[in-house]
């Protein structure tokens, strides 16, 4: 049975040759750089963690063994996943793009509309993965475990102080970044790679903060004698000289830093979460269906639990 598809139309004049989408969430953590990215992945991968103590030791003539060294490992195993959506070219013909269809009635889907098909499915999947990359719960069909779910799972990562605060705020947010950072270990701190990560909501109430709406001393008007004009949506944030990441598919409860090389992102090709298939099923079952079809791996997982700091709102 063809996907459920609901066409409003007047069809009056001719069509503008443009369609528009709502707008998409960007998969800005993986286009931005902002974890490591394993790609060719065909099954899983081990991540080897190396933990070492007490190696230097008064010197002395002979050989004598110090300290220790121990290896564990985690597995990063990116998960299958696919996209399958069945049109009938039937509902289209009454539509803006029918001319464009061709006068016979082996017709076709309208080019512009397929062109724009394939774009919204590759944003709608970019999307998904950014929102499963920090939120996804494994449990979820369409999802796999996200930082934040494997964080708060994990003993080893550092838990910062949230303040008994329910959501994030210009008055607060100077504070919970903080506390995010003092809950890291001394050892990570100054890292060339260490990042905050923060969700829409953490990121706006920063720049909010940082214009003079927020407490800490910044004054009424913010950065520079600027207030809400300091900031031209392009500027790198960062807070203590840390980068401060915006990732949009962050649960607007969490907070998350560590090293950019710690937090992995796992794929088969990299291609496959570019390429989307449309097949016209006349020519295979005489049917006037036409298939849209996108499959892809993806997955992630993190090195070193305690090398991470997660905060989580009350």
């Amino acid at each position: 049975m063809a996907t459920t598809t609901s066409i409003t139309t007047t069809y009056a004049g001719q069509f503008a040759n443009q369609y528009i989408s709502a707008a998409l969430l960007s998969g800005k953590t993986l286009n931005d750089g902002a974890i490591s990215i394993k790609p060719n992945i065909k099954y899983k991968e081990v991540i080897k963690k190396v933990s070492t103590a007490d190696l230097i030791a008064n010197a002395g003539c002979d050989f004598a063994d110090t300290g220790s060294v121990t290896l564990t490992e985690r597995i990063l195993q990116p998960e299958e996943f696919q996209v399958n959506v069945e049109l009938c070219k039937k509902d289209f013909r009454s539509d803006w793009e029918a001319v464009q269809m061709g006068i016979s009635t082996f017709d076709q889907l309208p080019p512009n509309f397929a062109d724009f098909l394939v774009a919204h499915v590759a944003g709608k999947v970019a999307e998904k993965t950014e929102q499963n990359i920090w939120g996804g719960v494994n449990a979820t069909a369409g999802e796999f475990d996200g930082f934040t779910t494997l964080m708060a799972a994990d003993g080893d990562v550092n838990d910062a102080a949230n303040g008994a605060e329910t959501s994030f705020t210009s008055s607060n947010i100077i504070t919970l970044l903080g506390n995010t950072v003092d809950a890291l270990p001394s050892a990570v701190y100054g890292k060339e790679d260490l990042t905050i990560y923060v969700p829409t909501a953490a990121f706006q109430a920063y720049v909010r903060a940082l214009g003079g709406f927020g407490s800490a001393g910044l004054g009424a008007a913010g950065i520079n004698a600027q207030g809400t004009q300091w900031y031209n949506n392009g500027n790198a944030l960062s807070f203590e000289g840390i980068k401060v990441q915006l990732a949009p598919g962050m649960p607007s409860d969490h907070i998350v830093a560590g090293e950019a090389s710690n937090l992995y992102f796992g794929t088969g090709l990299l291609a496959d979460h570019n390429e989307v298939k449309v097949l016209d099923m006349g020519d295979l079952d005489g049917s006037q269906n036409v298939r849209v079809i996108m499959r892809f791996t993806a997955g992630v997982q993190y090195g070193i639990g305690s090398d991470l700091a997660l905060l989580t709102l009350a």
